[in-house]
């Protein structure tokens, strides 16, 4: 498939296609809240947590300590998840029990906006992979289509040029990167949730650095820091990656999709077990997602028969890999991209 795509939907079906769909995940009440499972989910990420900062301050005056970078990159990831399905108010009814829970998740345990981000994540669902529309193929360290590649200049122009090689490399900064972001939004936040986020955000700072201080000398803390920053962002980018790059790009011609074919058509599903469910932290259901953004998570593997079935007897292409598979399309896809740049 080339880099940039467009799949046309009949003009007479535009319409309907999604809502015998939407009539039948209300009717198995599959978009009823989930308030136990999590319940359960919030507690083990929070005691989790909180049993590894407690490894961190016994093993502080040891290297040693470096090794619990590991699973404390893994439960942010765990916790990031969290607070994205609190931006899609999967979690609760209420939509100010799902803020706090977002900013508590986001801006306080992660030192990520939640502002910022539920921003920008609710303009990627709102028209993903649509050059011009969804903020996460804009031109940025990556570009996502052959129209972009071939503006880049400089240092920008031999990154695009290479990028498929150095796409997991470069997310070892993505940890970092969604700090600085969230730091430069915050100029733009209304000021009472400018206030409320700054706080928060120094609070995590504070108590950030006062732990790693606490437990070990400032050389390790530094390094202890970085590498955990560098896995957190390695572990988000392995879970994002597979889930748009390589599908179909929308553009500008006067076609328009509905609201089925706008979500099945640029999104893909990662096939796998409940080990995977809980790596991915659900979006290897992309596709489900995508369709009902506010379907608790433990639901989507159970609309994902009914949305199979539904794409079929539509002959819209429904797409799923396996992780690795799907890694391997994204990368295939950016090398693609990257190709009037290497004279391809």
């Amino acid at each position: 498939m080339p880099p940039t795509s467009t799949l046309a939907a009949p003009p007479s079906t535009r319409g309907s296609e999604f809502a015998p769909l939407l009539r039948l995940a209300k009717e198995r009440g599959l978009l009823g809240r989930r308030a136990g499972y999590y319940i359960r989910t919030i507690t083990f990420n929070a005691l989790a947590l909180a049993a590894t900062w407690a490894g961190v301050l016994m093993l502080g005056g040891s290297w040693w300590v470096l090794l619990l970078a590991v699973p404390l990159a893994v439960l942010c990831g765990r916790t990031a998840f969290i607070g994205h399905d609190a931006g899609h108010q999967q979690i609760a009814r209420s939509r100010g029990v799902n803020r706090v829970l977002g900013l508590v998740h986001g801006d306080l345990l992660l030192g990520m906006g939640y502002g910022w981000w539920n921003d920008k994540h609710n303009r990627h669902h709102a028209n993903p992979n649509h050059v011009g529309k969804d903020p996460d193929v804009e031109v940025g360290a990556l570009v996502w289509s052959r129209a972009q590649a071939v503006q880049r200049e400089g240092f920008a122009r031999f990154l695009a040029k290479h990028q498929a090689r150095l796409f997991f490399p470069m997310l070892l900064l993505e940890g970092f990167a969604l700090k600085v972001a969230t730091v430069q939004d915050l100029r733009r936040r209304p000021p009472r949730d400018r206030a409320v986020e700054a706080v928060l955000l120094a609070a995590h700072l504070a108590g950030y650095v006062a732990l790693l201080l606490t437990a070990m000398p400032v050389g390790t803390a530094v390094v202890f820091a970085v590498l955990h920053h560098a896995l957190f962002g390695l572990h988000l980018g392995c879970s994002f990656a597979p889930n748009h790059k390589g599908m179909a790009m929308p553009e500008d011609d006067g076609q328009r999709w509905g609201h089925l074919r706008r979500q099945v058509l640029t999104s893909r599903d990662v096939r796998g077990g409940r080990a995977t469910d809980w790596f991915l932290g659900g979006l290897n259901y992309q596709i489900e997602h995508h369709l009902f953004p506010s379907m608790p998570r433990p639901h989507l593997r159970l609309v994902q028969p009914l949305v199979r079935e539904h794409c079929q007897r539509l002959g819209v292409p429904y797409a799923e890999a396996g992780l690795m598979e799907s890694y391997a399309q994204a990368l295939r896809h950016m090398h693609a991209v990257g190709a009037p740049l290497r004279g391809a």
